[in-house]
């Protein structure tokens, strides 16, 4: 009997990454509606403790920890066989996991080895009513359409969902669950691969995941020498600089800019968009934002559908004014 919900906690150097809490939120929300418990599952090596009481207090009522020194690092054959292994132990109903570099290379290997599905890169997950399966939403056809996909005749109901799609739940302080270590077979921790050492790369040039604010231009800059606008909008208020696929397309910016579904998924406090109609693939990298201003000359443009102040207007008429009205703030004695 398959039952129960479980997100996958994913740790770098004995720490938690962010996307392990993210992905809280949503388990909390589909068990919730199944009326079951939410489980995380972390694979590490000496994980800091303060992380694993963290999923307890943003919802998680089990945590199901192995740790093994050759779980330190990510390899993807230990890693799936552990994961296997837990499968075939607890039976869980549904199994969820962020569509990290991690994610994306460990859930298709272990849905073959417990012979399911799985479903990638999702921005939308949900309970059918009538049979208790996972809808799972995702981008199709380039992301011109919306394809919801179902498992009904296999177990568990297995998806990857972008980091950042999702607001992490808040702690509640005196929340308690269980921490349950599980110790597997020797056999599973073999692999065929060492890790030698870790080589990082430069950091992108854009950093906008991260960011609180970001300020982004779209095909409504007409050209790329006006992305000056929008450098200089995001100095004065110390944002990152975004860019929709069209800007990026038409060599106005560089990629590591793109928000959207082919680009960077943000949630930044502040989200301001010029000149951007709002694509369906541009609105799912970006309308979780906490705050999300729209400037567009069109006012029937999707982009004010999830705005929460809209100008309708011309972009070289409104930022100008915003940039005067800013130093102006910035110049005023204190």
């Amino acid at each position: 009997m398959y039952k129960g919900v479980w997100t996958f906690a994913e740790q770098s150097e004995g720490r938690l990454k962010p996307v392990s809490y993210e992905l809280l939120a949503r388990g909390r929300g589909l068990a919730d509606k199944l009326g079951s418990e939410l489980s995380a599952v972390l694979l590490g090596a000496d994980v800091d403790r303060s992380d694993v009481q963290g999923l307890i207090l943003r919802g998680a009522d089990k945590v199901y920890i192995v740790e093994d020194p050759i779980l330190e690092h990510f390899l993807v054959e230990p890693y799936a066989s552990v994961m296997g292994y837990l499968i075939d132990t607890y039976k869980p109903e549904i199994f969820i996991a962020g569509a990290t570099t991690v994610g994306r290379t460990l859930m298709p290997y272990v849905a073959i080895k417990v012979n399911t599905g799985l479903t990638a890169d999702c921005t939308g997950l949900d309970i059918e009513e009538d049979t208790g399966n996972l809808l799972q939403t995702r981008p199709a056809i380039g992301g011109n359409i919306m394809a919801t996909i179902k498992t009904p005749e296999h177990r568990p109901q297995m998806a990857t969902v972008r980091p950042k799609s999702t607001v992490p739940p808040p702690r509640v302080a005196g929340r308690e669950g269980e921490v349950i270590p599980v110790q597997v077979p020797a056999e599973l921790l073999k692999s065929r691969v060492e890790r030698l050492g870790f080589r990082g790369v430069e950091e992108e040039e854009a950093n906008i995941e991260d960011a609180d604010k970001v300020v982004a231009g779209g095909r409504g800059l007409k050209k790329g020498e006006n992305f000056s606008l929008i450098r200089e909008l995001a100095e004065k208020l110390d944002a990152a600089v975004g860019a929709s696929r069209d800007a990026v397309d038409r060599g106005w910016i560089s990629y590591p800019h793109q928000v959207g579904l082919s680009g960077k998924t943000v949630t930044p406090k502040l989200y301001v968009a010029a000149g951007i109609s709002g694509s369906i693939q541009h609105l799912a990298g970006m309308k979780t934002a906490d705050t999300i201003i729209a400037i567009n000359t069109d006012p029937d443009a999707q982009i004010f559908q999830v705005a929460d102040f809209g100008i309708v207007g011309d972009l070289f008429e409104v930022i100008p004014a915003l940039i005067e009205e800013l130093e102006k703030r910035n110049n005023e004695p204190s």
